[in-house]
């Protein structure tokens, strides 16, 4: 099974935990390719069997153009590869129609309640069911502090539900 984890990621959190998805995903057998959501045409996605989208939560959601450039000229963002364009939202807008194959969607939040923080994971999940994906599992969120840095343990995090993941891909698969 043919696998791509795509990522915005503004300050390296996101891409961390999408990287030990994609190492968990590897490690339970499957194809994987890892990639900055700007580095990933739409069309790409066709090609894979299962897609797995991720995303920081900005304002109880996902990114927003204003919210994005405002942690990109944050002096304090050491991470240079930040995702300023496309962003997660018309990027899912372009995605071509899922026809039935199969997506998980994930997040990074700040580490407080999600009725507090919002969940960019349970709207990435509502709009890739929207275009016709089937989710083999719920929506996770991985917590970073509030100084943005990724809480102890969210890798591991990450590659657990990598593997959950794998898992349910392989049973929603077979014939």
């Amino acid at each position: 099974m043919k696998a791509v984890v795509v990522y915005e990621s503004l300050y390296g959190n996101t891409a961390v935990i999408g990287e030990a998805i994609a190492a968990s995903l590897r490690e339970h057998g499957l194809e994987v390719d890892a990639r900055l959501l700007s580095k990933v045409s739409t069309d790409e996605t066709a090609a894979f069997d299962l897609l797995v989208v991720g995303g920081p939560t900005h304002t109880h959601g996902m990114s927003k153009p204003n919210t994005r450039r405002t942690a990109a000229d944050d002096k304090d963002n050491t991470f240079t590869e930040r995702t300023v364009h496309p962003g997660l939202s018309p990027w899912l807008d372009a995605l071509p129609a899922g026809s039935e194959r199969l997506a998980a969607a994930f997040d990074t939040r700040i580490n407080k309640p999600a009725v507090l923080t919002g969940s960019a994971a349970k709207k990435i999940a509502k709009r890739l069911a929207a275009r016709g994906y089937r989710l083999v599992v719920g929506p996770e969120s991985f917590l970073v502090t509030l100084q943005n840095q990724l809480e102890d343990g969210e890798t591991a995090h990450a590659a657990a539900w990598g593997a959950v993941v794998a898992e349910r891909a392989a049973v929603s698969a077979a014939p």
